[in-house]
């Protein structure tokens, strides 16, 4: 039934090239951004609990998947089976503890051997792999992640403390002394230190930062709401009064 359900998927994916005039028209250029969006919809599916929406949202991506490997086939670089070829190869190949004979101790052994197969595979640095467009605060969770893996990495939790602190003295100092462009610099190192700390204290910044700023949205729209109720309009309040309701605002949404 499932090999049925993706033929037939295919299938439809290699009408609409045909058949539909916008689908036609499109390229690897024309739908990235589109793909990249699909991706984060994933991602608020599952930050919602919401599997329903998650079946679809995997749906669609599953979609601009199949999309680029229609388009990759029809100019002749590859093809959907080439695709599937390639993963169930890479799969196998830095599985070794599963498909072979290695040994392993945890998951962080699993990973250490996993960045050092990849240098096996023509990576010239532990580093290659991880995406320039990839949010900033992500990519260097990952960078540092992938230079702990070899080694290259704070031994205590509270000399990476002391780092973040030091930094954000430097920026102080960098305010007050230093060019604009220094100061983004700094500004940028006290980011790095701090998202090193918060690898140390196995917390995501990404998932973390996604949080608070949903949880400012809702905070705010609270604000918003409660303004709206004493006839005003949010530019016509002030600091004092939106305070107030903000800090109701955190005895009703956690």
């Amino acid at each position: 039934m499932l090999e049925y359900k993706f033929k037939e998927f295919v299938a439809i994916v290699k009408k609409l090239r045909i058949e539909c005039p916008w689908d036609r028209e499109q390229t690897h250029d024309s739908i990235k951004s589109n793909t990249l969006e699909e991706a984060y919809e994933v991602v608020e599916a599952i930050d919602n609990k919401d599997y329903e929406e998650l079946k679809k949202e995997l749906g669609d991506l599953f979609l601009h998947i199949l999309f680029h490997s229609q388009i990759a086939e029809e100019n002749n670089h590859f093809t959907l089976s080439d695709v599937i070829d390639s993963i169930n190869e890479k799969l196998i190949r830095r599985h070794p503890h599963v498909f072979g004979d290695t040994t392993v101790t945890g998951a962080d052994h699993v990973q250490t051997n996993w960045e050092a197969i990849k240098l096996t595979e023509g990576r010239s640095s532990v580093l290659e792999g991880v995406p320039i467009n990839m949010p900033s605060l992500y990519r260097a969770f990952r960078l540092q992640e992938k230079a702990s893996k070899v080694g290259f990495d704070w031994e205590k939790k509270e000399d990476v403390w002391k780092k973040v602190i030091e930094e954000i003295e430097e920026m102080h100092v960098s305010e007050r002394e230093e060019t604009r462009e220094e100061l983004e610099k700094e500004v940028g190192d006290v980011f790095f230190a701090m998202v090193n700390y918060s690898r140390f204290l196995k917390i995501n910044p990404e998932d973390a930062l996604r949080s608070a700023n949903e949880k400012f949205i809702k905070r705010f729209s609270f604000v918003e709401k409660r303004i709206i109720e004493t006839g005003k309009k949010i530019n016509e309040s002030n600091l004092a009064e939106m305070d107030v309701f903000w800090n109701e605002s955190k005895k009703d949404i956690k």
